[in-house]
């Protein structure tokens, strides 16, 4: 019998246990969901199993807070950190979360450093970056999710306005995941039709459009403002899990995700969102896309705020 792949998840909240639940379902690899604190991890992953035999999976899921239970992993995804609250934006989170992902770095480096990593904790960007250069891991095998995530959302809601099959909306979000965020309207269709058309038919106004695009930066502050307790974990897992299942069954697909820049769309030494083939080996290549004035000069502004944000790593040591 093949060897099932193994897949750790660090952090046992919300996206962490749902990412769990759904790779079962999937039966894409054995799961452990790692937690410092204790029982939580042990517990959730108990709850999970227990699921299996209703929907009839052979697969192994286990809880732990050892780090040396993450040996063998073929793919780390990461959920740990302090979530967001109502009035906080993401990159308030930057200070405290940093200091997770250089003790998590330390850990991977040292349990499995031929992992492929997937970073979820928030601000995404940043995150990535410290996680990467504290684990010393080849920055194609590090990447983060948001791209998916904002793209997903984008999609959404013009599938809403216009009133047409999700499945048939595509588009891509690139530059950080945050406020600067840029979603590609000169890449956005509807099964092949530009989105441009139905501006040009008065189908949806540029002042409707601009709300959707202002609606998806603010996607996950809304919904932290609703549950005032939590924030997005759904969407998010789903996100995640498409890019694990991607390198797992080298399925080499164009995702927009936050992957390390070495001259692509003329920036170096960063961690951004951009078009990123994802197959056995990592990040196979980066797509570089064509984009309007004002999307390269809106991608611009996101390229100084994400670097800004890195530099204020220095100042935690």
């Amino acid at each position: 019998m093949q060897k099932r792949p193994k897949i750790s998840l660090i952090g046992a909240g919300n996206i962490g246990s749902t990412l769990g639940h759904l790779i079962i379902l999937e039966q894409l690899s054995n799961v452990v969901l790692f937690d410092k604190i204790d029982g939580l991890a042990e517990g959730k992953a108990l709850d999970i199993a227990q699921s299996s035999s209703v929907e009839g999976l052979c697969i192994d899921v286990s809880g732990s807070n050892t780090y040396k239970d993450l040996e063998n992993s073929d793919v780390i995804i990461i959920t740990a950190g302090s979530p967001r609250k109502p009035n906080m934006s993401r990159d308030d989170l930057t200070e405290i979360n940093a200091i997770v992902m250089k003790s998590l770095g330390k850990e991977i480096a040292t349990h499995c450093p031929d992992a492929f990593i997937i970073v979820v904790t928030n601000p995404l960007d940043a995150m990535v970056y410290e996680l990467q250069r504290s684990a010393n891991i080849p920055s194609h095998k590090v990447i983060g999710m948001a791209g998916i995530l904002d793209s997903s959302r984008f999609c959404y809601f013009l599938a809403k306005e216009l009133n047409v099959s999700i499945k048939d909306v595509k588009s891509l979000v690139l530059g950080g995941h945050g406020d600067s965020m840029v979603p590609l309207v000169s890449h956005t269709s509807i099964n092949g039709v530009p989105l441009q058309h139905f501006i040009n038919t008065g189908e949806l106004s540029q002042q409707r459009l601009d709300e959707i695009m202002q609606r998806t930066r603010d996607g996950g502050v809304e919904i932290v403002n609703l549950l005032k307790t939590g924030s997005a974990f759904y969407a998010p897992a789903a996100a995640a899990l498409a890019m694990a299942r991607a390198y797992l069954k080298d399925e080499k697909r164009l995702l927009p995700c936050c992957a390390f820049l070495n001259g692509e769309y003329g920036v170096h030494n960063l961690y951004m969102g951009v078009p990123t083939v994802i197959g056995k080996n990592g990040v196979e290549r980066i797509v570089e896309l064509p984009l309007s004035k004002e999307e390269k000069l809106s991608f611009k502004r996101s390229t100084n705020y994400v670097q800004n944000l890195v530099k204020t790593l220095e100042t935690y040591g």
